[in-house]
């Protein structure tokens, strides 16, 4: 069983690591992965859970970047179908390829002829790739396979393919798993600020939120992966501003008449901003938005004027949806990190990621933008950087060979054996299958050490097994009742969002996190503020009040 918990003040007391990272999001956990598997030791502090921030509020595709040709970003759009590729098959249980069709409209601001031109270069850089290559679609073929599209204006189409990672949280999760089985420490809660001596990066100032215990974290060289918040861990150095990030706001529905059973990418016919409308989760994905913001990166949530948009447009797309806000499920919203640069149409913002030194505060690397599907290659390139800068020669980086805790060669075949041996059917087993993987061994083995961990708590999608509660806690690094829900079991993104089953997993949660009664009410009233403030914004819909403790 790979496991991590979180560091000990032992170990953060005796070590100076070889590096020290800020964030447990993608960009820092691929970090952390492709450090430790190469030798070095690695320290991780997050604010807050792993993968809680803007990983987990993203469009969940793990693409090449189709519209970045338009801004000829070809190395981001190489790295990103190579990185693609590898993720296919290091995670094949939690990365799968997704059909995409285009549909072209005489309303689209590119013309016809470089959505194919765009189609061929995507091809030619994504050699030797597992995915069908891209064929053009006539208009009647558009119509054959799409019969609810909108005809006005519909000239022809073209079909692709890219992949989804339906839980993104998970793969953030794995990938720092497998860091943490490589030897590197991992402390969520936990605020830290950049120590510098002599005007160099030392380490980090850390302070452990939920026990209140300060640490000195000695480390060679700081990389700030903080995401959006880069700018924040920063503060009081002296540098100048770097992130200028831009929020993306998502719905969710349910399956609606029209619905494709394929991805599509359409150019909105108000804006000509990409909007995509994505089979998810046994629901429809629709998004995004794309516009700067500047406000609190700690509450950002989607509105009634942002989710007005997505639903027009996609009535518009198909004019048989129908959807109204009472359709919306529940929404989120996160800010993408990318560079700053005032001035320029929020569209227009590169979207390659920079791994930036300062010559004012050595030792002190800063990570600008990454998205999830090209974090193998940020990893590794920010490694190589933060060898140099300790002077050490490291083997070459394996992390786009090595799969990840979930995986397993041969996966669909491997994917049947272990839904065989699972005492559960129909949605539970679905969804522990394609949330754990090959993982889900662990649980079987938890429940084999003890029957009672195969009681389940709830019923359809929302429902829990209490050795899922179990494993998040002792062996994922679940702290909170909102890590378990939503970054380890999954059941927070059902329909329910967790509401119907939380105070019972903080029930069974408690005697493994030494929560007293007031504790679990506590638990409870905090993941129903998540709930409205992150999940509900702009959205029609209550959340049950706690009822009081006692």
């Amino acid at each position: 069983m790979q496991n991590f918990v979180r560091a000990s003040a032992a170990d953060l007391a005796t070590t100076e690591f070889d590096l020290a990272v800020i964030g447990a999001g993608i960009n820092g956990a691929a970090i952390a992965r492709d450090a430790a598997s190469r030798g070095l030791s690695v320290f991780v502090a997050d604010k807050a859970d792993v993968g809680s921030g803007t990983s987990s509020w993203s469009s969940r595709l793990i693409h090449g970047g189709l519209r970045y040709l338009e801004h000829g970003e070809l190395a981001l759009v190489r790295e990103s179908l190579h990185d693609r590729e590898r993720l296919l098959h290091i995670a094949p249980h939690l990365v799968t390829p997704l059909p995409f069709v285009v549909p072209v409209y005489k309303h689209n601001h590119k013309p016809g002829w470089m959505f194919r031109a765009g189609m061929v270069l995507y091809d030619a850089l994504s050699l030797r790739k597992s995915v069908p290559r891209h064929r053009r679609l006539g208009r009647k073929a558009v119509a054959v396979e799409l019969g609810s599209l909108n005809p006005d204006g519909l000239s022809a189409g073209l079909r692709y393919y890219d992949g989804q990672v339906v839980f993104a949280e998970r793969l953030v999760l794995e990938t720092l798993l497998s860091a943490a089985a490589a030897g590197a420490r991992v402390l969520t809660y936990a605020t830290a600020s950049i120590t510098v001596r002599d005007g160099a990066a030392v380490g980090l100032a850390v302070h452990d939120e939920l026990t209140g215990i300060d640490h000195d974290v000695r480390a060679k060289v700081v990389i700030n992966a903080a995401g959006p918040w880069v700018d924040d861990a920063d503060a009081g150095l002296g540098l100048d501003r770097m992130i200028g990030g831009t929020k993306g706001t998502h719905i969710i529905v349910d399956p609606f008449p029209g619905a494709p059973d394929v991805a599509i990418y359409y150019e909105a016919r108000s804006d000509n901003r990409a909007v995509l409308v994505i089979p998810w989760n046994g629901r429809y994905l629709i998004g995004t938005t794309d516009d700067r913001f500047d406000g609190d990166l700690d509450t950002v949530s989607g509105t009634e004027d942002e989710i007005d948009y997505l639903i027009k447009e996609t009535n518009t797309l198909i004019p048989e949806a129908g959807l109204t806000a009472d359709s919306v499920l529940f929404s989120y919203a996160g800010v993408r990190p990318l560079p700053y640069r005032p001035g320029v149409k929020s569209g227009n913002i590169p979207r390659s990621h920079l791994i930036l030194t300062h010559e004012t505060v050595p030792n002190l690397i800063s990570v600008v933008g990454g998205k999830l599907t090209p974090h193998l290659s940020l990893g590794r390139e920010t490694v190589d950087l933060a060898a140099k800068l300790i002077g050490r020669s490291l083997p070459a980086s394996r992390t786009g060979r090595e799969t990840l805790p979930g995986g397993a060669a041969d996966w669909p075949a491997r994917s049947r054996q272990v839904r065989s041996r699972l005492p559960f059917a129909g949605p539970i087993a679905d969804r522990l299958v394609s949330v754990y993987g090959a993982r889900c061994q662990d649980l079987l083995e938890l429940i084999a050490g003890d029957p009672a961990q195969a009681r389940v708590i709830g019923s359809g999608e929302g429902a829990v097994v209490v050795a899922e509660i179990t494993l998040a806690v002792r062996a994922e690094g679940a702290v909170q009742l909102a890590d378990i829900l939503h970054r380890r079991t999954m059941v927070g993104l059902s329909p329910a969002l967790g509401l119907d089953v939380d105070r019972e997993v903080a029930a069974v949660a408690a005697p493994l996190l030494g929560w007293a009664d007031a504790d679990v009410h506590e638990q409870v009233r905090r993941h129903r503020d998540y709930v409205r403030t992150r999940l509900l914004g702009g959205v029609q819909r209550r959340v049950p009040e706690v009822a009081t403790a006692g």
